[in-house]
Parts: structure tokens; C-alpha cells; sequence
């Protein structure tokens, strides 16, 4: 591919007369961008520096960065690192970089490299996909509506006043991107805000300097707000968000894993040809990580065998024929009043109900509500930042009272202050309606968050909530906070108001490929494709099925999966045929990471093996957001190939 490079090593003769008078020097090199990323270590400190020893100048240090224009990143980087005693600094960079260092030091400040005229441009991209990415623009103000992609005149001289029908006067099978906006800002109550806005009529024939200046530094300070990083994809929540809860027909049939959580899986305690009723347990817990599981029907046990599974391909499962009749276990009664209650009762409570992380990374929650550390807060994750899934919205709209009730018992089992319930901006009838129920309580509160993606991440719901930092490889608890899923808390409490374990659990499944999307209360162990089927099934062959949101979910080869206790969401989404290209060290990755990690690195180090340079690069810190692979100009597999470097990781001596 062609080098794009914004800069190079200025030449020997010019080099030697701005080095005249100084001494004492500290060297700053950024590793170059925008082009194919072959070394890790370019050679234009090396070369500068022995430029600078061959005329008698004393080096006090110097430091190799990359993407040195990333103000925040390269902040940290260099904190501390700059010795007492240098006298100048020398920079080899774009201009960019050469600023963003001369605002962060107290000496003077020299460019050792000449900024070139080059033929890319910031945000290039390898494919002709159409920018779905990072609202580095306009959508903070629109609502995340695109008015580029979405608008076939891209909104770029403010509105047309041609539309017809709501269809846009150039292109008739789009609707008009305008009234979109206006339909969300005023679904989010921000239309005022939007209309009071005066229309920046721009001359594109000549650049005002002062209006981009002033724009990037409002739009960085929109990106960073809360936390560094972050996407904001398309959400396409409409399909799904106004339709209430529907109960799933019973199945006939349902396949119960052994393994819908984290930790050592449950030991079978039933045998093929037991009778069993509804919330009886057929899986016991093999460990302190582990957790029980329930018979969500009544029925007999037809099997207990492998069976395909969404996430780790097949695992122990107990196969029991419905008999229809839905008779619940002896054991299933509503336990004492919450007030009644200790707070190692309700932990024994939770953990008897088989209850885990139900956003999906099914951590048991008894653990969590036992921490180590002392926690003052418990956060409730409502963000559900995924694009699609709309099950935990549903669940606050139609479940308030019971999220409210989980909320008090959690708070009560950890002895916390207080609890949060923190909703994103694009659910506005979800936070009028919290802000009501919890009026009454002085412990209780509802924090509205700007949308962005991945605000549902523990870490990140922390510091942009609590501004407290997690640190690596610690815990909520580390920094006294616990968070909890929506439809988890919501589980808690039918575990102690009616006895009932966790057999069922609410799934959003839709897609633009899927016939009749929907919000189904679903029995867990039912077949993901009897639910596809219930819904219409598939517009076309062309489609992608996964099992979650679009960010995080796990593709599914087979449709012969059971919904789980983390399945929050069964997807039918366009399939993406771009092809991977070489990685161009545009830096993309880098901007969005919201652990601020380098994936571009971890891209490279897989494909050699290098496992330890991925563990030096703090791999095992990445929470699998996708982010980078989202953003990714060339579209390289980012995820996957992280998920190869933490195994090795794992499994080093």
C-alpha cells in the first residue's frame, strides 16, 4: 500500500543549525501513522540521535509514542518520564504532535521533522462501507442520527424542505433524515435545544480556521465525556423499543445447560426418566464459582448428553419433554419479608435461585454480593448501550416495582449506602418512570447518561458515574462499587417475593433481516430457532444470527442453540462482506479503546505469536467490546485475535 506518513527527519545540514545553542536535549519520536504497519520500532530516533551525539549534544533521554497527537494518551505516557535537567526538547512528528507536546512541557520545544504534504487524510479508510463509527460530528446534536449517511443530500447546507411523506426528495426509498432527527430529539426531550440552534451556513470554498478549531474542541470534549473512548454505532433500537412483553409459547422440548455461567459448571442431579416440575433443580453447583440450575418446565428428562451451546460450542445439557402442565416444585414459596430478612439470607436466597450476571457474562451473583472489600454503592446497569436489544428497556418499563425491590435487597445483603439506576438518554420513559418509583426513597437515585457505547461495561458505568478508576485487573469492589444488571435485579426479587428461580428470562430478537421482531419473556432452554421461526423467520438468505447484541454477540453457525441465562438478545443482522486489509496505523483503534489500551498491537503480536508482547501491551485488561474492530479502517478481526492472546496469556508459565 502507498505510505501516507505525515512526516519526515528533517535533513543533516538543517538539523545541525537549529541544534546550534542548545544542549541537554530530550528526544520525543511518534511512531508513524498511516502506513502499513511492518516495525514496531521506526528508525527516526536512532537516526536524530546520532545526528545529535555527533554534535556534541548531551541526550538527557528519550521516548518512542505512538499516535503522539492523542493529548490524553500521550499525557500519561509521559508523565514523569521528561528528566530534571533537560534544557530542550526535540519532537519528531507531524505538526500535531509537535503541538500537543509544546502545551504539556515548560521548556522549549523544536520540530526535528518536516510536515509533508500527503495525499490521505485523517479517517481514511481501506472499504467502501459507509461510516457507521465514532460521531466524531454530529451526532451528539442529532440525536445519532447521521445526517451524512442518512441524508442522500448529507444535511451539509441545512435542511432542504424536500421531503414528501417523509420520504427525501432525491432518493424516495429513504425517509428523510430531518424528520428522523426530530422525531428522536423529540423522543429524548432535547427538540428545543436542537431548534434554538442557529444554522451554520458554511463557504465551503474557503476554511474558517476558527469554526474547525473551536468544533474539534467542543466535539473532543462530547467524546471524553465520562470516559476516554467509545463508539456510537447506529442503534436501531425502533424496531423493538415501543412493542411490550409478550409471553413465549411453552416449548415442547427444552435443552438446559449445565453451563450458563462463569465458573466450574453444575453436576447433574437428575437421571433420563426422572419426573421434574417447574423450578426444581436438576444442576447442583461444583464450586464457590458456580451455580445452580433449574427445570424451567414440568415434564421428564429425555436426556442428559451434549448439546450445541451459543458460546462454547456444545456442553452438558439435561433434555426434558414438557408435559404442558407447568406443576411447580414444593420448593418454590415466597420467602419471608425483605425487612425480615439478613443479609446472608438473601445472599443464600440469590444463590439458591441459580441467579448470575444476566447482560451477559453470567457471573454467579452471590459471589458478587459478598465482596471482599467494603462497597458504599451499587450501581444498576439500564444503560443497555448495545445497538438492537431493548430487553432490559422492556423490563424497566413493565417490571418497575420488582427492579426497585432487587435494588433494596442488594442493597441491604452488602450493607451499601445507596444505589444508582443509571439509564442512557435514549430511553426517556424508562428514566421519567424510575425518577417516580424511586421519589420516595432517600437511598435511591436515577443518573441519566449521555448515550454512548460501551457506557453498559462495569468499568466504564463506574468512572463515568462515581468517576472512580478500576484498577488492572482489579474489581467494582476494589473501588467500593457493585454493579448489577437490570434483569438480574429484577431476578432477585422474584427469587425472594415468589421462590422462583431463574428459569425464564426476557430476549429482544430482531434485526433487519428478521420478518417480526419483538421482546419475548422466553423460558430458558427453549430453541433459538423456534423463536426465529415464531418471529417470521428471515427476510433473505444474506444474514448474519447472533446470539447478543451486534458489539459483543457470538455468531451462531447452528440455530440449534437454547436461549440461556444470559441471552438478552437473538440478532438477524446484514451480513458485512468486507474483506481485512492490512493495518494502516491510523490510530482509530487507539481513539476509541475505552480501556486505552493499543489494539493495533494486538493485531500485530497474534499473527507472530507473540504472547508476551501482548501481555506486556496489558491484553488481559481488554473487556471485548469490539470498539477497535468496529472502527477498524481495514477491518481486521481485531477481537478474535485478542481472544487467541488472552488463552495464550492464560496458559503461560
Amino acid at each position: 500500500m502507498e505510505n501516507y506518513t505525515k512526516y519526515k527527519l528533517k535533513g543533516r545540514d538543517e538539523l545541525a543549525s537549529v541544534l546550534t545553542g542548545t544542549d541537554n536535549l530530550f528526544i520525543i519520536a511518534c511512531n508513524k501513522c498511516f502506513k502499513e504497519f511492518e516495525t514496531v520500532d521506526e528508525p527516526d530516533c536512532d537516526e536524530f540521535e546520532k545526528i545529535v551525539s555527533e554534535e556534541g549534544k548531551t541526550i538527557t533521554g528519550s521516548a518512542k509514542v505512538d499516535f503522539l497527537c492523542n493529548k490524553v494518551q500521550t499525557e500519561r505516557k509521559l508523565q514523569d518520564m521528561i528528566p530534571e535537567g533537560t534544557e530542550h526538547v526535540f519532537v519528531i512528528s507531524c505538526g500535531l504532535g509537535v503541538q500537543t507536546v509544546a502545551d504539556m512541557v515548560n521548556v522549549p520545544v523544536y520540530a526535528a521533522a518536516d510536515s509533508l504534504n500527503y495525499r490521505g487524510h485523517h479517517g481514511m479508510a481501506l472499504t467502501k462501507k459507509s461510516c457507521d463509527a465514532c460521531a466524531q460530528c454530529y451526532l451528539n446534536v442529532t440525536g445519532g442520527v447521521c445526517p451524512i449517511v442518512d441524508c442522500s443530500k448529507s444535511l451539509v447546507n441545512g435542511q432542504c424542505g424536500g421531503a414528501k411523506n417523509g420520504k427525501c426528495e432525491v432518493d424516495s426509498s429513504k425517509d428523510c433524515a430531518w424528520e428522523k432527527i426530530y422525531r428522536r430529539l423529540e423522543k429524548q426531550g432535547r427538540l428545543d435545544e436542537f431548534l434554538n440552534q442557529p444554522v451554520q451556513m458554511r463557504d465551503y470554498s474557503k476554511a474558517d480556521h476558527k469554526f474547525v478549531t473551536e468544533y474539534v474542541k467542543s466535539v473532543r470534549e462530547n467524546r471524553l465525556d465520562g470516559y476516554y473512548g467509545g463508539v456510537h454505532p447506529t442503534e436501531r433500537k425502533e424496531f423493538t423499543e415501543h412493542l411490550p412483553l409478550e409471553r413465549f409459547p411453552d416449548p415442547e422440548t427444552v435443552v438446559i445447560p449445565l453451563s450458563m455461567h462463569a465458573g466450574a459448571p453444575a453436576n447433574p442431579v437428575v437421571q433420563v426418566g426422572d419426573t421434574v416440575k417447574v423450578g426444581q433443580v436438576i444442576g447442583e453447583s461444583a464450586g464457590f464459582i458456580s451455580s445452580p440450575v433449574h427445570s424451567s418446565v414440568s415434564g421428564t428428562v429425555t436426556a442428559i448428553e451434549n448439546h450445541g451451546h451459543a458460546t462454547r460450542g456444545e456442553c452438558l445439557s439435561v433434555v426434558i419433554r414438557s408435559d404442558g402442565k407447568n406443576t411447580l416444585h414444593e420448593s418454590v414459596q415466597p420467602h419471608k419479608g425483605l425487612d425480615d430478612l439478613t443479609p446472608d439470607e438473601i445472599v443464600e436466597i440469590v444463590r439458591d435461585a441459580g441467579i448470575v450476571g444476566m447482560g451477559g457474562a453470567g457471573f454467579p451473583t452471590s459471589v458478587k454480593l459478598k465482596p471482599a472489600k467494603p462497597v458504599d454503592t451499587i450501581l444498576l446497569n439500564g444503560c443497555e448501550c448495545e445497538p438492537l436489544l431493548t430487553a432490559d428497556h422492556r423490563v424497566l418499563l413493565e417490571f418497575a416495582d420488582d427492579v426497585i425491590f432487587g435494588l433494596k435487597a442488594i442493597i441491604k445483603a452488602t450493607g451499601a449506602e445507596k444505589g444508582l439506576i443509571v439509564i442512557e438518554d435514549n430511553k426517556p420513559d424508562a428514566i421519567e418512570l424510575m425518577k417516580e418509583k424511586t421519589a420516595g426513597y432517600d437511598n435511591m437515585d436515577v443518573v441519566v447518561a449521555r448515550t454512548k457505547y460501551p457506557q453498559g461495561a462495569e468499568k466504564m458505568l463506574i468512572k463515568r458515574v462515581t468517576g472512580r478508576k478500576v484498577p488492572s485487573g482489579g474489581l467494582p469492589a476494589d473501588v467500593g462499587c457493585i454493579v448489577s444488571n437490570i434483569s438480574t435485579t429484577k431476578a432477585i426479587s422474584d427469587a425472594i417475593q415468589k421462590g422462583m428461580p431463574l428459569i425464564e428470562r426476557v430476549v429482544t430478537v430482531t434485526g433487519e433481516k428478521l420478518k417480526k421482531p419483538g421482546n419475548y419473556i422466553v423460558k430458558i432452554g427453549t430453541n433459538t430457532k423456534d423463536l426465529i421461526d415464531y418471529c417470521g423467520g428471515l427476510t433473505d438468505d444474506d444474514v448474519t444470527i447472533k446470539a447478543g447484541g451486534p458489539m459483543m454477540g457470538f455468531v451462531l453457525s447452528d440455530l440449534n442453540v437454547p436461549i440461556m441465562k444470559g441471552s438478552n438478545g437473538i440478532i438477524a443482522v446484514e451480513t458485512d462482506h468486507t474483506v481485512e486489509q492490512p493495518c494502516i496505523k491510523c490510530g482509530r483503534c487507539m481513539d476509541v479503546c475505552p480501556m486505552e489500551l493499543s489494539p493495533l498491537y494486538f493485531a500485530k503480536y497474534a499473527d507472530e505469536e507473540n504472547w508476551q508482547g501482548m501481555k506486556d501491551k496489558n491484553v488481559m485488561d481488554c473487556v471485548e467490546c469490539r470498539c477497535c474492530e468496529y472502527i477498524c479502517s481495514s477491518k481486521i478481526p481485531l477481537v478474535a485475535k485478542i481472544k487467541a492472546g488472552k488463552n495464550a496469556v492464560r496458559g503461560m508459565k
